[in-house]
C-alpha cells in the first residue's frame, strides 16, 4: 500500500415549499408558530408541509420537495433560480475583465499526484491548452514524459474523467477508474503500458476504489460496491466489499476475500505486501478510527487482526515480511511501529518513531529509509530515518510549503516531492537517498512576480480560549486602515489539515488588495487527533467558534470590516460557512458555500451520509439530535433576520453532499432574509462534488464567484 495524503483521504474518508404567506418553525409541543413572509422563493406550490418527529420535536421542512430535485416542479424552480442568478452576476460592473484575467491565469499549467514504480514515474499534469489533467508516464530520469492517457479522448457526451489509477510494481500495466459528468462512478479499465492496449476486463461500480496488484501482476485486490437489486434499495452506496481479480476472467466471477460480515457502513480495502504473502485488509468506521487485518496467503489461515478495537487511526505499508504502521494508538499526533506479520501481537509491536510534538502527516518506506512528513504549525517538514528510525536529516524545503503527493518505490534511492505554497507554484523534487541531494526534477511555470506579495502565520485565540493559527496572503503594499476586501475560508473536518497551497484563480484577488486568510480550525488534523477530535461530534461548534472568531480577529486588527469581508467554504466546509450566516449573519457582507451540508437533521438519509455519522453524530441518537439540531444552519434561519448575500452551488451528478441540500438552504434564506442582498442558486448539470472539473467548466465557476464578491465588497 502507499499512503499518500490522497489514499488517505480516500480511505478515511470515505467522503422550496411554503404555505402561502406563512413559515414554520419547530417547538417540542409540535406546534408550528407562523410568521411573516418577507423574501418569498421563486415558486410557492400549495401544499401540507411534511414534517419529521424526532425525540419530542415535530420539525416542519417547508422545503422537502426538492429533495427530489429531478421533478419537474423542482426543476422549473431551479431553472427560475438560475435565471435570476444570471441577472445579478451577469450585471456586475468589470465582468468582463474579470473573465479576461481568469483566462491567463488559468493557463498557467498544473502538476498533480504521481507515482514512482521500479525506474517508471506515472504523473499528472496539465498544459494550458487541455482540459483536464493527462496522465503521463516518464521512462527513467532523463526522459521526456510521454501522454499515456487523456480522460478527453475516452468518450463522448458527459465529459469523462479519470478518477484514480494505480500502476503494477513493475510499472507495465495499470488500472485505472473514469465516470461521467464528475459523478465518479467509476468504471474500473486496465491498460498494457507499453502498448497502450485496453484489457478487455472491465468492472463497473469501483467507486473511490481501492486498488493493489498482487507482485507478478497477473491480479489485483480491489473494492467494489453490490450492484441495483442486490441490497435494500437506497444501500447500494454501502457495502462496499473487498474483491481478487485475475486477469482475463469475468469480473462476476471475482471471489470476495474481505469485508464480509462487516457493518454495511464500514469502508473497506486492502493491500498486499512487497513479496506478495501478506494481505492487508482494513475497516474504516470514520476519520477517527479502523481496524487492520492481515491474512497469510501461503498458511491461509484466515484473517488475524493487527489493530481491532482501539480508539486510533492506522495504516502502513508492508515491506516484505514486516508492516510499518503509522498509528494514533497511545500516541494522538502519530508514531510509527514495526509489526511482525507472522505476529502481528501488539505487544510485539517495536517502536521505531515515538510520537513527537507536532504531528505526523504521512510516511513512506523508500530505499530502505523511512521518509515522515510532519506538519509543524501546519506547513511541512519531511525528515529522512533509517528503518529503524534513527535521524538521517531533512529534505530541503521552501518556506511553508505543503507536500501536495510524494512517491518513491522500496527498491530505489531516489523520491519524488510535489511541493507548492501560497506563493509558489507546483514544483517536483526529486531527492537522492543515497548522496542527499536534491534538485528540481520539473515546476509549473507561473507569470505572477510573487514578490509583490507575502504570507504570514498568526495566532487569534477563540472563544474558549484556545490559540488558533491562521494564514495570510495579500499584497506587500496593502494598509491595515480596515477596509481591504477579505476572503476567509476554512473546512475543519474529517481530520483534514489546511495548509498553503499554489490556487491561479487566487491571484485575481490579491492583485486587486484582497487578504486571503485562511485559518486551521479545530476538527482538522493540523494538530494530531486530539485537535480533530476538539471539532467533531458534541464538539463541533469550536469549528464554528474558530472561524467566527477568525473573522472577529481581522476586523479588530485593521485588516477588514464587515462590509468588507465574505466567507467562503465547500462540502463539510459549506456547512461551516453556513453555520456562520446562520450564527453570526451581521459578521460579513458575503458567503459562498459550495455543495454545502446544511440540513443536520436529514443529512444521514440521502447517498452514502450516514457514513458521516461518525464525525457529526447520529440524528436518530437523542442526545446527538440535540447538539446536530442546535446549529444545523437549515433549521437556525431566522425569519426576518437581515441575511448578507450568499451563494450557493450544487451540482446534480454529485454522488457525496445530496444538491437538495444547497436547494433547500436557497429556499429557506430567500424566504427569511429582510436584507435586500440576494440570495442565489448556482446548479450544475454536468459536474459533481468538485472533483476532475474541465478547465472551461472552473473558468466559469469562477468568473461567477469573483463577480459575486467583486460586486458585493465593492471591488473595482
Amino acid at each position: 500500500m502507499k499512503p499518500t495524503r490522497a489514499s488517505i483521504a480516500l480511505i478515511l474518508v470515505m467522503m422550496a415549499l411554503v404555505l402561502v404567506g406563512t413559515t414554520a418553525s419547530c417547538s417540542k409541543t409540535g406546534r408550528a408558530t407562523p410568521a411573516p413572509n418577507s423574501a418569498e422563493p421563486a415558486r410557492k406550490p400549495r401544499v401540507t408541509i411534511p414534517a419529521d418527529t424526532l425525540h419530542g420535536y415535530v420539525i416542519p421542512d417547508m422545503f422537502r420537495w426538492l429533495e427530489d430535485f429531478k421533478s419537474p416542479e423542482s426543476q422549473a424552480w431551479i431553472a427560475e433560480q438560475e435565471a435570476a442568478t444570471r441577472k445579478v452576476l451577469d450585471a456586475v460592473s468589470g465582468r468582463d475583465a474579470i473573465r479576461e484575467r481568469l483566462v491567463e491565469l488559468f493557463d498557467i499549467p498544473h502538476l498533480g499526484d504521481l507515482s514512482l514504480r521500479e525506474d517508471r514515474l506515472f504523473l499528472r499534469k496539465r498544459a494550458g491548452d487541455q482540459e483536464q489533467s493527462v496522465l503521463y508516464v516518464q521512462d527513467g530520469v532523463d526522459e521526456e514524459p510521454v501522454l499515456l492517457l487523456d480522460p478527453d479522448a475516452l468518450g463522448s457526451g458527459a465529459p469523462i474523467t479519470l478518477d484514480w489509477w494505480y500502476p503494477t510494481n513493475d510499472g507495465s500495466l495499470l488500472a485505472y477508474g473514469t465516470s461521467a459528468g464528475g459523478s465518479e462512478n467509476s468504471t474500473l479499465r486496465m491498460m498494457e503500458v507499453d502498448t497502450r492496449r485496453v484489457l478487455p476486463d472491465t468492472i463497473p461500480r469501483t467507486r473511490l476504489a481501492s486498488v493493489s496488484w498482487t507482485p507478478d501482476a497477473e491480479g489485483l485486490y480491489y473494492t467494489r460496491f453490490p450492484a441495483p437489486g442486490e441490497v435494500p434499495e437506497g444501500e447500494e452506496f454501502f457495502h462496499r466489499k473487498v474483491y481478487y481479480h485475475e486477469l482475463g476472467t469475468h469480473y462476476l466471477d471475482d471471489p470476495m476475500v474481505f469485508g464480509d460480515g462487516l457493518e454495511m457502513h464500514t469502508w473497506t480495502g486492502a493491500g498486499i505486501s512487497t513479496n506478495g504473502r501478506f494481505l492487508i485488509g482494513y475497516a474504516v468506521y470514520g476519520s477517527a478510527r479502523n481496524d487492520l487485518y492481515v491474512r497469510d496467503l501461503e498458511r491461509d489461515e484466515g484473517w488475524k487482526p493487527i489493530v481491532e478495537g482501539l480508539d486510533a487511526r492506522s495504516y502502513g505499508m508492508a515491506i516484505e515480511n514486516d508492516f510499518y504502521m503509522l498509528t494514533t494508538h497511545q500516541a494522538p499526533n502519530g508514531r510509527i511501529v514495526r509489526v511482525d506479520l507472522e505476529n502481528p501481537d501488539p505487544a510485539g509491536w517495536a517502536e521505531l518513531v515515538p510520537e513527537r510534538e507536532h504531528s505526523i502527516e504521512t510516511y513512506m518506506y523508500a530505499g530502505g529509509h523511512l521518509i515522515v512528513g510532519y506538519l509543524e504549525n501546519a506547513h511541512e517538514r519531511i525528515v529522512v530515518l533509517t528503518a529503524d528510525g534513527e535521524y538521517v536529516t531533512d529534505i530541503p524545503l521552501p518556506d511553508m510549503a505543503s507536500v501536495m503527493d510524494w512517491s518513491g518505490d522500496w527498491q530505489r534511492n531516489d523520491v519524488y516531492v510535489n511541493l507548492s505554497s501560497y506563493l509558489l507554484p507546483p514544483t517536483l523534487l526529486r531527492y537522492d537517498l543515497e548522496t542527499g541531494q536534491s534538485e528540481i526534477h520539473m515546476a509549473v511555470d507561473a507569470p505572477i512576480d510573487t514578490d509583490r506579495y507575502v504570507t504570514k502565520q498568526v495566532w487569534y485565540p477563540s472563544r474558549d480560549g484556545t490559540m488558533i493559527s491562521m494564514f495570510l496572503v495579500h499584497r506587500r503594499d496593502i494598509e491595515l486602515d480596515g477596509d481591504n476586501p477579505t476572503i476567509l475560508t476554512g473546512y475543519g473536518g474529517f481530520n483534514t489539515s489546511t495548509t498553503p497551497g499554489f490556487a491561479r484563480n487566487r491571484y485575481l484577488w490579491l492583485e486587486h488588495g484582497g487578504v486571503y486568510a485562511a485559518p486551521n480550525l479545530r476538527g482538522g488534523g493540523e494538530y494530531g487527533e486530539e485537535w480533530h477530535q476538539a471539532g467533531m461530534l458534541e464538539s463541533k461548534q469550536n469549528t464554528f467558534d474558530d472561524f467566527i472568531a477568525a473573522a472577529e480577529w481581522l476586523i479588530g486588527n485593521g485588516y477588514t470590516d464587515p462590509s468588507r469581508l465574505a466567507v467562503w467554504g465547500g462540502s463539510n466546509g459549506g456547512l461551516l460557512v453556513t453555520a456562520f450566516v446562520t450564527q453570526r449573519p451581521s459578521l460579513a457582507a458575503a458567503a459562498i458555500a459550495d455543495v454545502p451540508l446544511t440540513d443536520m437533521t436529514r443529512f444521514h438519509l440521502l447517498y452514502g451520509g450516514s457514513i458521516w455519522t461518525a464525525e457529526y453524530g447520529s440524528p436518530d441518537d437523542p442526545e446527538e439530535f440535540e447538539y446536530l439540531y442546535g446549529y444545523s444552519p437549515y433549521h437556525t434561519v431566522v425569519e426576518g433576520e437581515p441575511y448578507p448575500a450568499v451563494y450557493l452551488t450544487t451540482a446534480e451528478t454529485d454522488t457525496r453532499v445530496h444538491p437538495s441540500r444547497a436547494l433547500k438552504m436557497a429556499a429557506k434564506l430567500q424566504m427569511a432574509t429582510s436584507s435586500e442582498q440576494p440570495i442565489l442558486l448556482r446548479y450544475e448539470r454536468q459536474a459533481g462534488h468538485g472533483m476532475g472539473a474541465r478547465k472551461s467548466t472552473q473558468l466559469e465557476e469562477y468568473v461567477d464567484y469573483y463577480s459575486f464578491l467583486f460586486g458585493e465588497l465593492g471591488v473595482e
